[in-house]
């Protein structure tokens, strides 16, 4: 079943061309069943990954590559007051795909 999941970040002030050209660079590839990965600016330098992956198993194994990937940007990060350091994150498989035609449940 398909899984998501969605970190939160804030970047630097100045850092965000930095972040968002180290974001490219990162190889998706070599995170295996990752379906596809976006990043959404949700204004005012705050940040949302989105990635879509076959299943939570997916998420789970990925999860070292994830935080090697992070390490090549954490320094354009802010830490974000929440105790969570520089993102948080939250994962789960999917309660329904689409919206509207094609959806699925």
């Amino acid at each position: 079943m398909t899984a998501y999941n969605v970190v939160r970040m804030r970047v630097k002030e100045g850092r965000e061309q930095d972040f968002i050209d180290r974001n490219w660079q990162v190889d998706p590839k070599s995170m295996q069943r990752l379906k596809k990965i976006s990043i959404v600016s949700t204004g005012d330098r705050n940040y949302c990954l989105i990635g879509e992956w076959e299943d939570a198993e997916a998420i789970a194994e990925a999860g070292p590559v994830m935080i090697s990937a992070l390490d090549t940007f954490r320094d354009t990060l802010e830490d974000l007051g929440t105790g969570s350091g520089v993102t948080e994150a939250m994962s789960g498989e999917a309660v329904i795909v689409g919206y509207g035609e094609g959806a699925t449940a």
